[in-house]
C-alpha cells in the first residue's frame, strides 16, 4: 500500500510539470551591455575613433578629415626592416571600422572597433602586401587607444620619418 501511494505522488508530480513558472525566468543579460551600463566598458557607439593607438611598436593614427572622414595610417615594425606603413581612410559603422590603404582600393576590409581598441582581421586582401617589407603584415594586428588627441595622431610617423597621419 505504501508502494502504490509513492508511485501515485510520483506520477502526479510528473503530470504537475506542465506549468511554468513565470515570475522565476528572466532573458540572460548581455554582460557587455552591463558592463556598458555600469561605466566599466566605454560604449563603442559613444565614442570617436581619432586618437593614436599602439601595441608594443605597433601603431594606429586616425585624425579627422573634412573631406575624407577620417585619415588613417598604420605602422608595424618587427625589427630588421620587417615593417608595414601605409595610409589612407577610415570610416565607421557601429562596431566596424572600414578600412581602405591607398588610392586604388585594392586593400580595402573591415576591422573592429570596440571603443578602446582596433583589430584587424586575420585574413587581408593580396593589395595590403604591397605596404609591407620582407614577411610583414597587417593581419591580426590589434592595438588599444593611447591618446584621444587628433594633434597627437598626426604628429606619428614611420621609421622613415613619413607622417602617416599629418600633412607632411
Amino acid at each position: 500500500m505504501m508502494r502504490a501511494g509513492l508511485l501515485l505522488a510520483l506520477f502526479l508530480a510528473a503530470c504537475s510539470g506542465g506549468t511554468k513558472q513565470t515570475d522565476k525566468a528572466q532573458p540572460p543579460q548581455d554582460l557587455e551591455r552591463a558592463a556598458i551600463e555600469r561605466g566599466l566598458v566605454r560604449n563603442p557607439a559613444d565614442t570617436d575613433i581619432a586618437g593614436l593607438y599602439a601595441r608594443d611598436t605597433d601603431r594606429i593614427c586616425i585624425v579627422p578629415d573634412e573631406q575624407l572622414g577620417y585619415r588613417i595610417g598604420a605602422f608595424v615594425d618587427y625589427g630588421d626592416r620587417i615593417t608595414c606603413s601605409g595610409s589612407g581612410r577610415a570610416s565607421r559603422v557601429g562596431e566596424a571600422l572600414h578600412i581602405e590603404l591607398g588610392e586604388d582600393g585594392s586593400c580595402s576590409f573591415d576591422a573592429r572597433y570596440d571603443g578602446d581598441k582596433i583589430t584587424f582581421p586575420g585574413a587581408l586582401p593580396d593589395g595590403c602586401n604591397r605596404y609591407c617589407a620582407k614577411r610583414a603584415s597587417y593581419a591580426g594586428l590589434e592595438v588599444t587607444r593611447l591618446s584621444e588627441s587628433a594633434a597627437e595622431a598626426a604628429a606619428m610617423r614611420d621609421t622613415n620619418g613619413k607622417r602617416l597621419c599629418g600633412n607632411g
